[in-house]
C-alpha cells in the first residue's frame, strides 16, 4: 500500500486512493484492514496529493508542451488567463514543487531499503509541505477566480509572501525586470498582452475619472479639469473679447511619429512600487524611445546616447536586483534615480546648450506674449480691415502677408525665424475641408461637425510656431492646441495656454491702439469749439485710456516680465530636464492665473470693459466721419443751390 500511496501523492491515483474532481484525493472507504487513525493520517497526506494534482493541472493548462507553446503563445485559453507573467508564475510554481517530488523519490528509496517503515514516517517526511501547499493554493485560486493578469500577479504574490509562499521561488519579478530593461535602456515596450504598468496612449479615463478631475490638477501646470473645459468652451462673446477662436482647443491632436504618447497603467502597478518611481520609469523610457526613433531615422551624431553609453552598467544593476531573493525599494529606487538623473542631465545639455532653449523661449515671449510690441502695433493697423468682418477662405493668406509686411516695416527680417511662424484663421467650412483632404493614415478622422461662424477675423485668429527637435518634448501634447506632423523631428507648437494669453494680450493691445487713435482725432479737432457733450466724451476716453494703459503695463511688466525672469533663473540654476519642465509649467500656470484668465468673474468684467472701450472708439470714429461729411456738404451747398433744387443736379 505504501507504493500506492507514493503513486497517489505523485499524481497517479488508483483503487485504494481515488480521485474526485470536487473532493480531491481520498482513501477508499471499503478497506477493512485500515484503523481509523491510519485513515485519518492517510487522508491528511491525501490533501497534499490533491493540491499537487491541481497544481500540475494548472501548470499544464497554462504552459502546455513545446509544440503547443509555439502555436498558442500568450493566447487566452478557456479560463481567460494568459500572458508571460502567468507563464512565469507557472514556472515558479513548478520549481516550488520540485522539492516535493524529490521528497517522494527519497521516500521510495527509503522504503526499498527498509520495508518495515510505517505511514507515520511518510507523514513526518512530508510535514514541511503541509503549510506550504495551502498557501500556494490560495494564490492559485485567487488568480483563477479573480482572473489576475500581468503585473497584478506580482501584487498577489507579494501579498501572500508573508503567509508561507517563498518569494525566492517565484519567477514573476524576473519578467518585470526584463520589461524594465527593454523599456528604460532601449525604449522598447515589449507588452503584447497589456501586462506592464506602462502603456502606449493616454491614460484611460471614464466617468469616475472625469468627475475626480473636476477639481484635481491635470498636470497642465495648475489647470483643473473644470478650468480646462472653461477654456475650451468660452462663449462667442468672451472669445471675441479675448481675441480667441470659437474653441480654444482643437478636437484633434495629431502627434508626429517621434513623439508617441505613453502613460501609466496604474491598475497594473504593484503596491510596493510607489507612483513617483513609476513616473520616473515612464520618463526614462519615453526619452530613450524618442532618441532611438531619432537615431534610426537621422544621423545619430548630434543626439548620441541619451544614457551616455552606460547601458551595460545599468543592465548589470537591473540584473543584480533581479537576482535578489527579496525586493528592496531602496536599492530599486536608487538605481531608477541614477538612470533618470543621467537621462535628465543629458536632455538638459541637449536642450539648453545645444538647442539654445533660452533663445527659443525668448522667441515665444516675443511673439506669443507680444514682447515685440512694435510688430503687433503695425500688424493691427495693416490687418484691421481684413479681420473686422467674418473670415473667408483667403483671410488666412492675407493676414500672413500682412504679418510679413509688418515684420519688414519694423526691420524684423530674420529669414530663419519668420518661416517658422504662421497665423491661422478658422472660418466656416475649414474643418470639413481639412477632414476630406489628405490625412495621416495613422490618425483616425475626428468630429467634423460645423462650428459657429466667427463674428470677426479677430475672433478666429491663432498663432503657431514650429518647434525643432528635441524641444518639442518640452511642449507636450497637454500644452498643444493643435499639433500636426511636420516631420519626425518637429511639431507645430500652438499651445492652448500660450494661445489663450496671446489672444487676450492682442485684444488688450487692439483696444489700446483704438483709444490712442481716438486721441489723435481729438488733437486734430482741438482748435474747434467744443460743447459740454464733447468734453464729457473726451473725458470718458481719457478714463478708458488710463485703465487700459495700466492694465497693459500690469500684464507686460508685473506679470510677463516678472514670471519670465523667474523662469530663466530656474533654468540657469539646474541641470535637470524635469526641473525645467516643471518650471515651464509653473510659468504658464502663473500667466493664466495672474492675468485673471482663470478668475472667471474678473475675466468677464475685463472682457466687458474691453468691449465697451471698443464700442466707444467706434462711436468716436463714426462721429468724426459724420462731421467731415457735413463739412463737405456745407461747402457744396454754400449758396443753398442744391437745397433749393431739391438735392438734384440739372
Amino acid at each position: 500500500m505504501i507504493h500506492e500511496l507514493l503513486l497517489a501523492l505523485s499524481g497517479y491515483p488508483g483503487t485504494i486512493f481515488t480521485w474526485n474532481k470536487r473532493t480531491g484525493l481520498q482513501v477508499s472507504q471499503d478497506l477493512p484492514f485500515l484503523h481509523p487513525s491510519e485513515t485519518s493520517v492517510l487522508n491528511r497526506l491525501s490533501k497534499l496529493g490533491s493540491d499537487y494534482i491541481r497544481f500540475t493541472e494548472f501548470i499544464e493548462l497554462h504552459t502546455g508542451h513545446v509544440h503547443q507553446q509555439e502555436h498558442h503563445t500568450n493566447q487566452p485559453n478557456q479560463t481567460g488567463l494568459h500572458g508571460i507573467y502567468l507563464r512565469a508564475f507557472c514556472t515558479g510554481l513548478d520549481s516550488i514543487l520540485q522539492p516535493y517530488r524529490q521528497a517522494l523519490l527519497d521516500l521510495e528509496q527509503e522504503f526499498l531499503g527498509d520495508p518495515h517503515l510505517t505511514i507515520s514516517h511518510v507523514n513526518y517526511k512530508l510535514d514541511q509541505f503541509q503549510l506550504l501547499f495551502p498557501s500556494v493554493m490560495v494564490v492559485v485560486e485567487t488568480i483563477k477566480s479573480q482572473k489576475i493578469h500581468g503585473c497584478q500577479i506580482l501584487e498577489t504574490v507579494y501579498k501572500h509572501s508573508c503567509g508561507g509562499l517563498p518569494p525566492d521561488s517565484c519567477c514573476v519579478p524576473r519578467v518585470m525586470y526584463k520589461q524594465l530593461a527593454a523599456w528604460m535602456l532601449h525604449g522598447l515596450l515589449l507588452d503584447q498582452s497589456e501586462e506592464f504598468f506602462v502603456k502606449q496612449g493616454p491614460s484611460a479615463g471614464g466617468a469616475a475619472a472625469n468627475q475626480e478631475e473636476e477639481e484635481e490638477d491635470l498636470g497642465l501646470g495648475g489647470l483643473s479639469g473644470k478650468q480646462l473645459r472653461e477654456l475650451q468652451d468660452l462663449t462667442p462673446d468672451s472669445v471675441l473679447l479675448c481675441g480667441g477662436g470659437q474653441r480654444l482647443i482643437e478636437e484633434e491632436n495629431m502627434l508626429a511619429p517621434s513623439l508617441q504618447q505613453f502613460s501609466l497603467r496604474t491598475e497594473m502597478l504593484p503596491s510596493y512600487i510607489p507612483i513617483r518611481v513609476a513616473e520616473k520609469i515612464l520618463f526614462v523610457g519615453e526619452s530613450v524611445q524618442m532618441f532611438e526613433n531619432h537615431n534610426h531615422s537621422h544621423s545619430p551624431s548630434r543626439a548620441g546616447s541619451i544614457l551616455k553609453h552606460q547601458e551595460d552598467l545599468f543592465a548589470a544593476g537591473l540584473h543584480r536586483l533581479k537576482q535578489q531573493p527579496l525586493f528592496s525599494l531602496v536599492d530599486f529606487e536608487n538605481l531608477i534615480d541614477h538612470i533618470r538623473s543621467t537621462v535628465a542631465e543629458h536632455l538638459w545639455t541637449l536642450m539648453v546648450e545645444e538647442s539654445d532653449l533660452l533663445e527659443q523661449l525668448k522667441i515665444i515671449k516675443d511673439f506669443y506674449l507680444l514682447g515685440r510690441g512694435e510688430l503687433y502695433q503695425v500688424f493691427i493697423d495693416l490687418a484691421q480691415h481684413m479681420l473686422k468682418t467674418p473670415p473667408t477662405a483667403v483671410t488666412e493668406h492675407d493676414v500672413n502677408v500682412a504679418f510679413q509686411q509688418a515684420a519688414h516695416k519694423v526691420l524684423l527680417d530674420d529669414d530663419n525665424l519668420l518661416p517658422l511662424l504662421h497665423l491661422t484663421v478658422d472660418y466656416q467650412g475649414k474643418d470639413s475641408k481639412e477632414a476630406t483632404g489628405p490625412r495621416d493614415s495613422a490618425t483616425p478622422p475626428q468630429d467634423t461637425s460645423p462650428r459657429e461662424v466667427p463674428p470677426t477675423g479677430w475672433a478666429a485668429l491663432g498663432l503657431i510656431y514650429k518647434v525643432q527637435w528635441p524641444l518639442h518634448i518640452l511642449f507636450t501634447p497637454a500644452i498643444l492646441e493643435k499639433a500636426q506632423p511636420v516631420n519626425s523631428l518637429s511639431l507645430l507648437l500652438s499651445g492652448v495656454r500660450y494661445n489663450v494669453v496671446f489672444r487676450y494680450l492682442l485684444s488688450v493691445r487692439r483696444v489700446q491702439s483704438q483709444l490712442q487713435h481716438c486721441w489723435a482725432l481729438q488733437m486734430q479737432r482741438k482748435h474747434l469749439k467744443s460743447n459740454q457733450t464733447t468734453a464729457v466724451k473726451w473725458r470718458l476716453r481719457n478714463h478708458m485710456a488710463f485703465l487700459i494703459d495700466n492694465l497693459q503695463y500690469y500684464l507686460q511688466v508685473d506679470v510677463l516680465e516678472s514670471q519670465f525672469s523667474q523662469l530663466l533663473q530656474l533654468i540657469n540654476s539646474t541641470r535637470d530636464f524635469e526641473s525645467i519642465r516643471l518650471a515651464h509649467d509653473h510659468f504658464l500656470s502663473n500667466l493664466l492665473a495672474q492675468s485673471f484668465i482663470l478668475l472667471k468673474p474678473v475675466f468677464h468684467c475685463l472682457n466687458e470693459i474691453l468691449e465697451l472701450c471698443r464700442a466707444s472708439a467706434r462711436c468716436v470714429r463714426n462721429h468724426q466721419i459724420n462731421s467731415d461729411l457735413a463739412q463737405l456738404l456745407l461747402r457744396l451747398d454754400y449758396n443753398k443751390y442744391y437745397t433749393q433744387a431739391g438735392g438734384t443736379l440739372g
